[in-house]
């Protein structure tokens, strides 16, 4: 019984989270480019386990490639916080 009340109060450690998600897809690994300082390169994937690799143009919140198979909604919106949190002016 005792093994039981112990178990019972165990509790799982929370998982970290991959980077910045917004709804279904989320992006790590987000480096600044040496060339252009505003352009930034980041790995996005989505629940259906997708991965992609994307460069952004922060001025235009641009990606490159321009389709692919991660949705574009959600990725843009992803590349849009990453220029945010980077400090670049996204317009």
């Amino acid at each position: 019984m005792s093994i039981l009340l112990g178990l019972a109060g165990w509790v799982a450690p929370a998982a970290a989270a991959p980077g910045l998600c917004v709804g279904p897809v989320c992006g790590d690994e987000i480096t600044r480019s040496a060339k252009h300082h505003f352009q930034l390169r980041m790995r996005v994937s989505d629940q259906q386990g997708h991965r992609e690799r994307l460069t952004v143009d922060c001025r235009t919140a641009g990606l490159s490639p321009a389709a692919g198979l991660v949705e574009r909604g959600y990725a843009a919106a992803v590349a849009r916080k990453a220029c945010r949190l980077a400090g670049e002016a996204v317009s």
